[in-house]
Protein backbone atom coordinates (compact mmCIF):
# COMPACT_ATOMS: atom_id res chain seq x y z
CA UNK A 1 0.00 0.00 0.00
CA UNK A 2 1.33 3.46 -0.92
CA UNK A 3 2.05 5.97 1.82
CA UNK A 4 0.48 9.42 1.70
CA UNK A 5 3.76 10.97 0.56
CA UNK A 6 4.14 8.40 -2.24
CA UNK A 7 0.59 9.13 -3.47
CA UNK A 8 1.31 12.88 -3.45
CA UNK A 9 4.54 12.36 -5.40
CA UNK A 10 2.68 10.22 -7.91
CA UNK A 11 0.03 12.90 -8.37
CA UNK A 12 2.70 15.58 -8.88
CA UNK A 13 4.43 13.36 -11.41
CA UNK A 14 1.22 12.98 -13.45
CA UNK A 15 0.72 16.75 -13.49
CA UNK A 16 4.36 17.33 -14.43
CA UNK A 17 4.15 14.90 -17.33
CA UNK A 18 1.03 16.58 -18.63
CA UNK A 19 2.51 20.03 -18.41
CA UNK A 20 5.73 18.90 -20.05
CA UNK A 21 3.77 17.50 -22.96
CA UNK A 22 1.90 20.79 -23.35
CA UNK A 23 -1.48 19.11 -22.61
CA UNK A 24 -4.03 20.27 -20.03
CA UNK A 25 -4.77 18.01 -17.10
CA UNK A 26 -7.68 15.73 -17.87
CA UNK A 27 -11.00 16.35 -16.11
CA UNK A 28 -12.79 13.10 -15.39
CA UNK A 29 -16.58 13.38 -15.25
CA UNK A 30 -17.60 10.94 -12.49
CA UNK A 31 -21.18 10.30 -11.43
CA UNK A 32 -22.15 11.83 -8.08
CA UNK A 33 -21.92 9.45 -5.16
CA UNK A 34 -25.27 8.12 -3.88
CA UNK A 35 -26.35 9.61 -0.54
CA UNK A 36 -25.80 7.43 2.50
CA UNK A 37 -28.93 5.67 3.80
CA UNK A 38 -30.80 7.11 6.75
CA UNK A 39 -30.43 4.23 9.21
CA UNK A 40 -33.33 4.02 11.64
CA UNK A 41 -33.47 1.82 14.75
CA UNK A 42 -36.92 0.22 15.11
CA UNK A 43 -38.91 -2.71 16.46
CA UNK A 44 -40.16 -5.11 13.76
CA UNK A 45 -43.39 -5.94 15.69
CA UNK A 46 -44.51 -2.97 17.74
CA UNK A 47 -47.65 -1.51 16.22
CA UNK A 48 -48.79 1.20 16.11
CA UNK A 49 -45.24 2.52 16.36
CA UNK A 50 -43.40 0.33 13.85
CA UNK A 51 -43.23 -3.04 12.16
CA UNK A 52 -41.11 -4.59 9.45
CA UNK A 53 -43.92 -4.06 6.91
CA UNK A 54 -43.60 -0.30 7.46
CA UNK A 55 -47.17 0.11 8.76
CA UNK A 56 -46.55 2.11 11.97
CA UNK A 57 -46.66 5.86 12.48
CA UNK A 58 -42.95 5.94 13.31
CA UNK A 59 -42.35 4.16 10.00
CA UNK A 60 -44.36 6.89 8.27
CA UNK A 61 -42.38 9.64 10.03
CA UNK A 62 -39.12 7.89 9.10
CA UNK A 63 -40.19 7.86 5.43
CA UNK A 64 -41.09 11.54 5.65
CA UNK A 65 -37.67 12.25 7.15
CA UNK A 66 -35.78 10.23 4.54
CA UNK A 67 -37.66 11.94 1.71
CA UNK A 68 -37.01 15.36 3.23
CA UNK A 69 -33.28 14.63 3.50
CA UNK A 70 -33.26 12.95 0.06
CA UNK A 71 -31.67 9.82 1.47
CA UNK A 72 -32.70 6.17 1.10
CA UNK A 73 -34.29 4.65 4.19
CA UNK A 74 -32.78 1.61 5.93
CA UNK A 75 -33.70 -0.11 9.20
CA UNK A 76 -31.90 -1.94 11.97
CA UNK A 77 -34.57 -4.15 13.55
CA UNK A 78 -34.49 -5.08 17.22
CA UNK A 79 -37.26 -5.76 19.80
CA UNK A 80 -37.84 -2.55 21.74
CA UNK A 81 -37.25 -3.70 25.27
CA UNK A 82 -34.32 -3.66 27.68
CA UNK A 83 -31.06 -3.35 25.74
CA UNK A 84 -32.66 -1.80 22.64
CA UNK A 85 -30.48 1.34 22.58
CA UNK A 86 -27.34 -0.61 23.43
CA UNK A 87 -27.94 -3.17 20.68
CA UNK A 88 -28.89 -0.66 17.98
CA UNK A 89 -27.87 2.99 18.34
CA UNK A 90 -24.84 2.49 20.58
CA UNK A 91 -23.70 -0.46 18.46
CA UNK A 92 -23.73 1.84 15.39
CA UNK A 93 -26.19 -0.40 13.58
CA UNK A 94 -28.34 2.70 13.03
CA UNK A 95 -28.31 6.44 13.70
CA UNK A 96 -31.83 7.59 14.66
CA UNK A 97 -34.60 6.40 16.98
CA UNK A 98 -37.85 8.03 15.87
CA UNK A 99 -39.59 8.09 19.25
CA UNK A 100 -37.97 8.51 22.69
CA UNK A 101 -39.00 10.51 25.78
CA UNK A 102 -37.63 14.04 25.79
CA UNK A 103 -34.34 14.22 27.75
CA UNK A 104 -34.06 10.40 27.74
CA UNK A 105 -30.74 9.73 29.46
CA UNK A 106 -29.40 7.06 27.08
CA UNK A 107 -29.43 9.27 23.98
CA UNK A 108 -29.11 12.84 22.74
CA UNK A 109 -32.65 14.06 22.11
CA UNK A 110 -34.02 16.49 19.57
CA UNK A 111 -36.69 19.06 20.23
CA UNK A 112 -39.92 17.17 21.00
CA UNK A 113 -42.43 16.83 18.18
CA UNK A 114 -45.49 15.82 20.22
CA UNK A 115 -46.72 15.32 23.77
CA UNK A 116 -49.13 12.58 24.80
CA UNK A 117 -50.41 11.07 28.02
CA UNK A 118 -51.73 7.95 29.64
CA UNK A 119 -55.44 7.58 28.97
CA UNK A 120 -58.46 5.84 30.47
CA UNK A 121 -60.27 3.55 28.00
CA UNK A 122 -63.87 2.51 28.66
CA UNK A 123 -66.82 1.22 26.64
CA UNK A 124 -68.96 4.09 25.36
CA UNK A 125 -72.11 2.11 26.16
CA UNK A 126 -71.16 2.13 29.86
CA UNK A 127 -71.08 5.97 30.01
CA UNK A 128 -68.35 5.94 32.67
CA UNK A 129 -66.51 9.03 31.38
CA UNK A 130 -63.62 8.55 33.83
CA UNK A 131 -60.79 11.07 33.59
CA UNK A 132 -59.50 11.42 37.18
CA UNK A 133 -57.11 8.99 38.87
CA UNK A 134 -58.90 9.76 42.16
CA UNK A 135 -62.37 8.86 40.85
CA UNK A 136 -63.96 6.75 43.68
CA UNK A 137 -65.49 4.34 41.14
CA UNK A 138 -62.01 3.01 40.42
CA UNK A 139 -62.10 1.24 43.80
CA UNK A 140 -64.67 -1.25 42.50
CA UNK A 141 -64.26 -1.37 38.71
CA UNK A 142 -62.07 -4.00 37.07
CA UNK A 143 -58.96 -2.12 35.88
CA UNK A 144 -56.31 -3.25 33.42
CA UNK A 145 -52.85 -1.73 33.12
CA UNK A 146 -49.78 -2.58 31.09
CA UNK A 147 -47.07 -4.38 33.04
CA UNK A 148 -43.31 -4.30 32.54
CA UNK A 149 -41.88 -7.58 33.75
CA UNK A 150 -43.73 -9.47 36.47
CA UNK A 151 -44.70 -6.45 38.57
CA UNK A 152 -47.39 -4.19 37.10
CA UNK A 153 -46.82 -1.68 39.91
CA UNK A 154 -43.88 -0.16 38.00
CA UNK A 155 -45.96 2.01 35.63
CA UNK A 156 -47.07 5.48 36.83
CA UNK A 157 -50.86 4.91 36.69
CA UNK A 158 -50.64 1.69 38.73
CA UNK A 159 -48.42 3.38 41.33
CA UNK A 160 -50.86 6.29 41.54
CA UNK A 161 -53.78 3.89 42.08
CA UNK A 162 -51.88 1.88 44.69
CA UNK A 163 -51.19 5.04 46.67
CA UNK A 164 -54.95 5.52 46.79
CA UNK A 165 -55.56 1.98 48.01
CA UNK A 166 -56.71 0.65 44.64
CA UNK A 167 -54.83 -2.64 44.36
CA UNK A 168 -56.95 -5.81 44.47
CA UNK A 169 -59.06 -4.99 41.39
CA UNK A 170 -56.10 -4.30 39.07
CA UNK A 171 -55.05 -6.78 36.40
CA UNK A 172 -51.68 -6.54 34.64
CA UNK A 173 -51.17 -7.11 30.90
CA UNK A 174 -47.63 -7.49 29.62
CA UNK A 175 -46.51 -4.46 27.62
CA UNK A 176 -44.60 -6.91 25.41
CA UNK A 177 -47.57 -9.23 24.88
CA UNK A 178 -47.17 -12.41 22.85
CA UNK A 179 -44.34 -11.31 20.57
CA UNK A 180 -44.92 -14.29 18.28
CA UNK A 181 -48.18 -12.67 17.15
CA UNK A 182 -48.79 -9.38 15.33
CA UNK A 183 -49.87 -6.38 17.44
CA UNK A 184 -48.74 -8.02 20.72
CA UNK A 185 -49.66 -5.01 22.88
CA UNK A 186 -53.30 -4.95 21.78
CA UNK A 187 -54.59 -7.43 24.38
CA UNK A 188 -55.20 -4.73 27.01
CA UNK A 189 -57.49 -2.78 24.68
CA UNK A 190 -59.21 -5.99 23.54
CA UNK A 191 -59.95 -6.77 27.19
CA UNK A 192 -62.05 -3.59 27.48
CA UNK A 193 -63.85 -4.33 24.24
CA UNK A 194 -64.82 -7.90 25.16
CA UNK A 195 -65.75 -7.14 28.78
CA UNK A 196 -62.88 -8.80 30.66
CA UNK A 197 -62.23 -5.45 32.37
CA UNK A 198 -64.20 -2.23 32.79
CA UNK A 199 -61.37 0.28 32.44
CA UNK A 200 -57.91 0.18 30.89
CA UNK A 201 -55.13 2.69 31.46
CA UNK A 202 -52.65 2.76 28.59
CA UNK A 203 -50.10 5.01 26.92
CA UNK A 204 -52.06 7.30 24.59
CA UNK A 205 -50.39 6.63 21.20
CA UNK A 206 -50.85 2.89 21.65
CA UNK A 207 -54.44 3.23 22.90
CA UNK A 208 -55.53 5.73 20.24
CA UNK A 209 -54.64 3.41 17.39
CA UNK A 210 -56.23 0.25 18.77
CA UNK A 211 -59.38 2.04 19.97
CA UNK A 212 -60.01 2.91 16.31
CA UNK A 213 -59.88 -0.76 15.36
CA UNK A 214 -62.02 -2.41 18.05
CA UNK A 215 -65.49 -3.77 17.10
CA UNK A 216 -67.31 -1.81 19.82
CA UNK A 217 -67.10 1.96 20.32
CA UNK A 218 -64.63 2.84 23.07
CA UNK A 219 -64.04 6.16 24.84
CA UNK A 220 -60.67 7.66 25.74
CA UNK A 221 -59.85 10.36 28.31
CA UNK A 222 -56.41 11.67 29.39
CA UNK A 223 -55.51 10.64 32.95
CA UNK A 224 -55.76 13.66 35.25
CA UNK A 225 -55.67 14.31 38.98
CA UNK A 226 -52.11 13.22 39.82
CA UNK A 227 -50.06 16.06 41.27
CA UNK A 228 -46.84 14.22 42.09
CA UNK A 229 -44.23 15.21 39.45
CA UNK A 230 -42.53 11.83 39.97
CA UNK A 231 -45.67 10.17 38.59
CA UNK A 232 -46.03 12.17 35.39
CA UNK A 233 -48.94 11.02 33.24
CA UNK A 234 -47.85 12.93 30.13
CA UNK A 235 -44.55 12.98 28.27
CA UNK A 236 -43.01 14.94 25.43
CA UNK A 237 -41.64 12.69 22.68
CA UNK A 238 -38.53 13.50 20.65
CA UNK A 239 -36.12 11.68 18.34
CA UNK A 240 -32.90 10.19 19.67
CA UNK A 241 -29.34 10.01 18.31
CA UNK A 242 -26.00 9.01 19.80
CA UNK A 243 -24.82 11.43 22.48
CA UNK A 244 -21.85 12.59 20.40
CA UNK A 245 -23.89 13.13 17.22
CA UNK A 246 -24.72 16.83 17.50
CA UNK A 247 -24.77 17.18 13.71
CA UNK A 248 -27.58 14.65 13.31
CA UNK A 249 -29.47 16.26 16.17
CA UNK A 250 -29.35 19.61 14.37
CA UNK A 251 -30.48 17.98 11.14
CA UNK A 252 -33.45 16.37 12.87
CA UNK A 253 -34.34 19.58 14.72
CA UNK A 254 -34.51 21.34 11.36
CA UNK A 255 -36.73 18.62 9.93
CA UNK A 256 -39.11 18.74 12.92
CA UNK A 257 -39.44 22.52 12.66
CA UNK A 258 -39.82 22.44 8.88
CA UNK A 259 -42.24 19.52 8.59
CA UNK A 260 -44.18 19.72 11.84
CA UNK A 261 -47.54 20.04 10.06
CA UNK A 262 -46.81 16.88 8.04
CA UNK A 263 -45.81 15.00 11.20
CA UNK A 264 -49.07 16.10 12.84
CA UNK A 265 -51.04 14.71 9.91
CA UNK A 266 -49.34 11.33 10.39
CA UNK A 267 -50.17 11.36 14.11
CA UNK A 268 -53.79 12.33 13.35
CA UNK A 269 -54.12 9.45 10.91
CA UNK A 270 -53.05 6.98 13.60
CA UNK A 271 -55.31 8.44 16.28
CA UNK A 272 -52.46 9.60 18.53
CA UNK A 273 -54.02 11.72 21.34
CA UNK A 274 -51.93 14.81 22.00
CA UNK A 275 -51.53 17.58 24.53
CA UNK A 276 -49.84 20.92 23.80
CA UNK A 277 -46.06 20.74 23.83
CA UNK A 278 -45.04 22.81 26.84
CA UNK A 279 -42.63 25.73 26.65
CA UNK A 280 -40.11 24.00 28.91
CA UNK A 281 -40.06 21.03 26.52
CA UNK A 282 -38.19 23.18 24.00
CA UNK A 283 -40.48 22.01 21.22
CA UNK A 284 -42.29 23.78 18.40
Amino acid sequence: MYSVSERLRAAVAVLAIGLAAGAPAAVVDRPAASPAPLRVCADPNNMPFSNDAGQGFENAIARLLADDLQRPLAYAWWPQRRGFIRQTLKAHRCDVVIGVPDHYGLVRTTRPYYRSSYVFITRRADHLDIDDIADPRLRTLRIGVHAIGDDYANVPPAIALARRGVIDNIRGYSIYGDYSKPEPTRSLIDAVDDGQIDVAIAWGPLAGYFVQHEPRPLAMQPVQGENDPALAMSYAIAMGVRKDDAAMQRTLDGFIARRHADIDRVLDRFGVPRLPVQSNDGGP
